[in-house]
């Protein structure tokens, strides 16, 4: 085949212009969701399965709260706590409140359903240089949230566990 060729030239540059414009439109698509993830997201419902018996429960109660934070700069900053948390009046009541929070941060970046943050600071320090992967589904100014099976760091025997986080834009 002669690559000098009109004809080579006309057959091969409708393709180029196809792929360019399928990746222009997924990155622009890909824009526009990563700008609708950025954002102030308030916690309504925190959930946790048990992966050995399936069992799902409300965790840190029916009423959680907490506020997930993702900003322009790929910042990600998480702080949920359970419902009914009191100021604590001894060692013992703050070695409890340990177990009725989560709060981390890092950078995040996002690849494909998922976003994976790289924790920088943690409540719990084994979470400290760690990829914290969460898979989302942006609905509007709804986003959902299913962390990765991992050990629980709260449950004694640390079980494998997995939370389900739904949270809503503030606006």
């Amino acid at each position: 085949m002669n690559f000098n060729s009109g004809r080579w030239m006309r057959m091969i540059i409708p393709f180029f212009i196809v792929v360019i414009a399928i990746l222009s439109t997924s990155h622009i698509a890909f824009s526009d969701d990563l700008i609708k993830f950025r954002g102030i997201w308030k916690i309504v419902s925190f959930v946790q399965e048990v992966q050995a018996t399936g069992e799902r429960r409300p965790f840190f109660g029916k009423n959680p709260t907490g506020y997930v934070i993702f900003t322009p700069e790929g910042r990600m900053m998480a702080c949920i706590e359970a419902e009914g948390r009191k100021a604590p009046q001894s060692d013992e009541d703050r070695a409890k409140l340990h177990k009725t929070m989560i709060a981390y941060t890092g950078i995040y970046r996002i690849e494909g359903d998922k976003f994976i943050t790289k924790v920088d600071v943690s409540w719990n320090p084994e979470w400290d240089g760690t990829d914290q992967v969460r898979f989302f589904k942006l609905k509007g100014d709804h986003l959902e949230i299913v962390s990765a099976w991992a050990p629980s760091a709260i449950i004694p025997g640390r079980p494998m566990i997995r939370g389900f986080w739904a949270l809503e834009r503030v606006k």
